[in-house]
């Protein structure tokens, strides 16, 4: 049966001669596996050029619950994204976002409203002519929310700690090391109340936010099975540096 719906690409991964697999988060299914017959030949019907890392996508699809893997009988832009592919800067943080994505989303059901966030963020990123050394950051922490482990907002004095492994803003230091200490935790607080608009007016140093991107990327190691070590991250610190 064909069904019509959005989606936003992941991962590729080469199959047998000239075809792919395609990993899309799809608003109407979650998190799919495409096979794409021919799609490296170069007068490939659905090029493999399309499902480039967060490339929005119009698609209409064969959907068997049975099946692990999928079919596509169209897919289109949507929008076109026109400064991911060619801006140095964006395009290193859409491969590190990219790569986090496909961690976190390896199973994940249908959710409209974890869709629409990430939707409405690709298109942000691709739009603005903002200072961007915050973005990954905020989107990391507000992505949180959609995955179940957002931090409680009640920072304050008497809460200087932020505990990784429970999520929670603290008064005591835990026993474990997994912490935010201040003056980590009020800028934490800060990306985390913060819109993407804004993002450029948090002001801190380069190892300020090496330390930060560590900090949450373990909280995420903490909370989300086998993530593992995140291979792009090395790219945004020397884009960033």
């Amino acid at each position: 049966m064909l069904h019509k719906t959005h989606g936003i690409a992941l991962k590729t991964t080469n199959y047998a001669d000239n075809s792919i697999v395609a990993h899309i988060f799809t608003q109407t299914f979650g998190m799919q596996s495409y096979l794409i017959n021919g799609a490296r030949k170069p007068k490939a019907r659905i090029p493999a050029n399309l499902f480039q890392p967060l490339h929005l996508l119009d698609l209409v699809v064969y959907h068997k619950e049975s099946n692990g893997l999928q079919r596509i009988k169209e897919v289109h832009p949507r929008p076109v994204l026109k400064e991911i592919p060619m801006d140095i800067t964006k395009s290193s943080i859409a491969l590190f976002l990219n790569e986090i994505l496909y961690k976190v989303l390896h199973h994940q059901s249908p959710d409209a409203y974890l869709f629409n966030f990430l939707q409405q963020s690709i298109i942000w990123l691709d739009e603005t002519d903002q200072r961007l050394a915050n973005f990954h950051l905020i989107f990391l922490i507000k992505l949180c929310r959609f995955l179940g482990f957002l931090p409680l907002h009640h920072h304050s004095l008497k809460y200087p700690y932020f505990n990784l492994l429970e999520g929670v803003f603290d008064k005591n230091l835990p026993a474990h090391g997994h912490v935010l200490q201040e003056p980590h935790t009020s800028v934490f607080l800060q990306l985390l109340q913060t819109d993407f608009g804004e993002s450029h007016r948090i002001k801190m140093n380069k190892d300020d936010r090496k330390y930060l991107i560590e900090k949450v990327l373990i909280f995420y190691r903490l909370h989300t099975e086998n993530f593992g070590q995140v291979n792009s991250l090395y790219i945004l610190e020397e884009i960033f540096t």
